[in-house]
């Protein structure tokens, strides 16, 4: 069921974390610009945060990962070129929700789970329609600067 989510898939090769070009290859696909990556990440970065303030044993183990916005490694650090910023950051955030939420989940609340999701990628697509994403300049696949 995961699967329909860019970082639920396999596990990249550095510690663990979903793979960022899948994530970004999907926010490309889904004509996603740097405003939208953004809204995006925001809505798994509130999703996240909520199941972790109402879980009795994540609420005391994990709740300082989100002291900040956007939480992780990469936090107030935009270096990628090529509007990757937003992808790096999901990867280490959809690593932390598909290895330690998801397992928490019953399959009702998956499927509710991938419902507002699917409603939420159709709202993205619509605004992206209107706000067209410029096209990403001849740079390679991912690098860092």
């Amino acid at each position: 069921m995961a699967g329909h989510f860019p970082f639920a898939g396999k596990r990249g090769t550095r510690y663990g974390q979903a793979p960022r070009g899948t994530i970004a290859a999907f926010f490309e696909n889904h004509g996603f610009g740097e405003e939208l990556q953004e809204k995006y990440y925001k809505w798994w970065y509130d999703f996240a945060k909520d199941f972790v303030e109402k879980d009795s044993d994540l609420s005391v183990t994990m709740i300082t990962r989100f002291n900040s916005y956007p939480m992780g490694t990469h936090a107030e650090h935009s270096f990628h070129l090529n509007d990757k910023y937003w992808a790096e950051c999901l990867a280490e955030l959809g690593s932390f929700i598909r290895d330690v939420i998801f397992p928490k989940m019953d399959e009702k609340a998956m499927h509710d789970l991938e419902e507002k999701h699917g409603k939420l990628l159709a709202n993205l697509e619509k605004e992206a329609e209107e706000k067209p994403r410029e096209p990403a300049p001849e740079v390679g696949v991912y690098r860092h600067v």
